[in-house]
This record gives structure tokens, C-alpha cells and sequence, in this order.
């Protein structure tokens, strides 16, 4: 390690709390400093090189040096370089961005809210959800179904929609009136012999209990992303989606999809609810919106329910909600920019192509003795890697063991990837070509050999 690195290392040690990080460990083990990234790949302070294979955090789809989201940016800054949305202000990069995703937009939306962060665009629309009801009156009608193993952020209320235990012990959370109905992930959670369309109509019966129980008048919207992303990239069954939303619909119950991770391609559609063909009354957007080379987020509403949100600003005075950084012109611009090039390079379509190699390619580890599933479409994917394939237990009973040993020796093979459990993730930029898998693929062999041997020894 040379000098500048060691002080680098040692001053984030010494001054720096980082997040989803044990920070007792961190104490001992210190970071591993990312210098640099062009493409696909991203380069550590020693000068190694690795495979992005996680995209950064699910998000950076054209790659760590694109040059016209760089040369967006700095224009921006030159001519405009912040400028805020409150009081009737605006500026063009927003109205520009927002009339763009209204034109591609799965379904018939009306207006778009601009927010920093995917947890601050849930965290609204929930306030949003509550706003509403109480301008038709509904005043009880303030609950909210989630889904065990979901992930919809870290803010007070997104964490209280999300269903992981990590994201909830400690805080005390989730809030009153947040629910979490069974995640549609089959082979983990599907009785013996029972198909996936029998497992489908099974958690549609549970939310329908559900909603019984607490009374539909009770209850605002169901939230859910089209596939779970943190929770373990969990594709539900065929036809679980069209049940949720019968559901739904028979009980005036909004439907929220959240395409955080899902959204600008990653499914082999522009968007996930095309690919699971989800008619959401609101829609969240994040992470692919700007490759992430910009904090943006945005809400996209449809008409019946911007009409009531606009109907009590009226009485109120104000719709008395708005981030500082909200639509900040730089992040409009370069996420503008951003789906203009995922859509001039087709990089829909190369997902789509790309992820049906990428899916092949694991499923040829089906066989190992380690592997339990492989699941995927498009361009996400993951391994779920087990200690019995028969029984689908963790080795040693220790759940996250087998996870963690793999992605270390990937990342020692010069891939960064992420294990979510047991199960290793992997979601490279839209820009990967066959080849970049092929090496992530190579990377994976080896290190799947390594674990093997390092668990017969446990």
C-alpha cells in the first residue's frame, strides 16, 4: 500500500461511519478505496482492476466514464448550477425530464415529483397516500401493504415498508400501519408439490385475509417492486402479479410499483411493469434514471391520483413537501441526458440479449453441489447458493456463510458482486458486452471451486 493510500485507509478509519458497514469490523479491516472507473470496470488505490458486476448499488447503467453524462453535467453547471422548484419556480432541465418520462411511462401517467433518493421518493408517496385520503374524506384509510423481504428504502416510513430485519432491528421499526403480506419467491416458500400458479393464488388468499381483516377502508395502496432487487433478485411467479392487482382492484386498494432498481432497461423491458405487466397507480424511479452519476429520484403519478392531491393543496394553501436538491437542474440534465442514450443504443434490447446469455451461463452451475437456484430476467440475476440441495439448508445451519466466502474470493478474481444472504447477485451495467460476462462467468468458476473446497473442510 503506498503512502497516500495508507493515510487514505487509515483517516477513513479514524473519521468514517459508513452505511450497511459493522462498524466494529471496519475498525479492523478498513475500506478497500475505489480510485477510479472507466466502462465497466473500477480500479482500487493499488491499481487493480475489477468488474463492476453489481453496477454500484443496481444503478450505474452506462458504465464509470461516460462522456456526454460528464460533459452534461459540467454544462449545466456552467450555465445554471442549482436552482430550486418551490413557490411556482422551475427551470427547463425539469420540465424537460418530467414531460420525457411522462412520454415513456409504462402506463397513462399525469405528473412527475422530483426527489434526491428512491427512500425519499417512497417516503413521500406515502405522504402522499395520507394527503390524499384525507382530502376524499377517507381518514382511516392510511395503512399500507408491503411484502416480507421487500426493500424500499431507509428513511422512517421507506423503512417501515421495507421487510428486511436488518433495515428495521435497532430502530424501532416498522411504524404503526405498515404491513408485510409473504414474499413471492417459490423455492424457498412453496409447499412440497405445490405448483407456482397454485403458490400465486396462495399469497393472493393471504392479502385478501388480510385486507379483510383490517377492513379495505383501512388500507391505502399495496407496495411492491416488479421483482425484488435487495431481497435476493426474487422473480415471482407468472402469473402473481395479475392476482395481487384483482385483488387490489376489487377493494379500491392503489397499487405503488416500485422500479428503483427495475426501471431504464434492467428487466429486458424499459420497465419492469412491462415485463410483469403491472398497471401501478404510482411509479417510482431512481438509481438507472442517471446511471447514478447524479442523487435523483422521481414520483410519477396518474391523474385520478394527482387530482386529489391538487384539490387539498388548494384548501390547505400548499402542498407543504419539497426537497432542496429536488429536481436540482445538474441531476435533470444528466438524467435527461442518460435515458436519451439508453434509448439511442438500444440498451433495452442489448439487456434483454445480454441477460439471456448472462442467465444461461449460470444456469450451467445447476448441477454443483452448492448451487440451489438460479433465477433471473434481463440483465439481473442472482445464485442461491445452498449447503443440502435437497433439503435448502445453509451449510452448518449458518445462513450467509457460503455468501460470504464466495463473493470475498470473487472479488480477490477481480469481480465485485454482492451477496444477499446466500444468494450472490448480479446486475452489470447495461453497456457489459459478451465478453465482460464471459469474464465474470470465468471469475465465478473459480471461486465457486474455492468455496467448494473451503466447505468440505467446515
Amino acid at each position: 500500500m503506498n503512502s497516500t493510500s495508507s493515510k487514505l485507509h487509515q483517516a477513513d478509519i479514524q473519521h468514517h461511519l459508513h452505511p450497511y458497514t459493522n462498524a466494529r469490523l471496519h475498525q479492523d479491516t478498513g475500506p478497500m478505496i475505489i480510485e477510479r472507473g472507466e466502462g465497466v470496470h473500477v480500479y482500487d488505490t493499488q491499481g487493480k482492476q475489477y468488474i463492476e458486476a453489481m453496477s454500484g448499488l443496481w444503478s450505474v447503467a452506462l458504465g464509470f466514464n461516460n462522456q456526454r453524462l460528464i460533459d452534461a453535467a459540467t454544462a449545466q453547471l456552467q450555465q445554471l448550477p442549482f436552482y430550486h422548484l418551490f413557490s411556482h419556480k422551475a427551470h427547463a432541465p425539469s420540465i424537460e425530464l418530467a414531460e420525457k418520462l411522462i412520454e415513456i411511462a409504462p402506463v397513462p401517467m399525469s405528473k412527475v415529483f422530483f426527489t434526491n433518493s428512491g427512500s425519499e421518493a417512497n417516503d413521500t408517496v406515502v405522504k402522499m397516500l395520507w394527503y390524499r385520503n384525507n382530502a376524499l374524506g377517507k381518514f382511516a384509510k392510511k395503512k399500507i401493504i408491503s411484502r416480507k423481504s421487500a426493500y424500499h428504502g431507509i428513511t422512517t416510513i421507506s423503512a417501515s415498508l421495507t421487510g428486511l430485519p436488518a433495515n428495521q432491528r435497532g430502530f424501532d421499526l416498522p411504524l404503526a400501519g405498515f404491513y408485510h403480506v409473504g414474499c413471492p419467491h417459490h423455492y424457498r416458500y412453496g409447499l412440497p408439490g405445490e405448483s407456482e400458479e397454485q403458490f400465486a393464488d396462495r399469497l393472493a388468499n393471504e392479502l385478501e385475509t388480510l385486507i379483510q381483516r383490517e377492513g379495505a377502508e383501512t388500507i391505502a395502496a399495496f407496495y411492491g417492486e416488479p421483482l425484488m432487487g435487495a431481497g435476493g433478485v426474487i422473480v415471482p411467479p407468472r402469473t402473481y402479479w395479475q392476482k395481487i392487482q384483482a385483488v387490489c382492484r376489487r377493494h379500491d386498494i392503489l397499487i405503488v410499483a416500485d422500479e428503483v432498481i427495475t426501471g431504464f432497461g434492467r428487466t429486458g423491458k424499459l420497465f419492469g411493469c412491462e415485463t410483469f405487466d403491472i398497471k401501478p397507480d404510482i411509479l417510482v424511479l431512481s438509481k438507472q434514471l442517471s446511471s447514478s452519476y447524479q442523487p435523483i429520484a422521481a414520483i410519477l403519478l396518474n391523474e385520478d391520483v394527482y387530482q386529489g392531491i391538487a384539490d387539498h393543496s388548494g384548501v390547505l394553501g400548499t402542498f407543504g413537501h419539497g426537497f432542496t436538491g429536488g429536481g436540482h437542474p445538474v441531476a435533470t440534465t444528466v438524467a435527461l441526458e442518460n435515458v436519451k442514450i439508453i434509448q439511442e443504443e438500444r440498451l433495452v434490447a442489448h439487456a434483454a440479449e445480454m441477460g439471456e446469455f448472462l442467465l444461461g451461463q449460470l444456469r450451467a452451475f445447476e448441477s454443483h453441489p452448492l448451487v440451489g437456484e438460479v433465477r433471473g430476467v434481463g440483465l439481473i440475476a442472482a445464485m442461491e447458493l445452498v449447503g443440502h440441495k435437497v433439503r435448502k439448508t445453509p451449510l452448518n445451519g449458518t445462513p450467509g456463510l457460503l455468501g460470504k466466502y464466495l463473493v470475498d474470493r470473487m472479488q480477490e478474481n477481480g469481480v465485485i458482486n454482492r451477496a444477499i444472504g446466500d444468494a450472490l447477485a448480479f446486475c452489470p451495467p447495461l453497456i457489459s458486452t459478451q465478453i465482460d460476462l464471459a469474464q465474470i462467468i470465468s471469475s465465478l468458476e473459480k471461486s465457486l471451486d474455492q468455496t467448494y473446497a473451503w466447505s468440505i473442510q467446515q
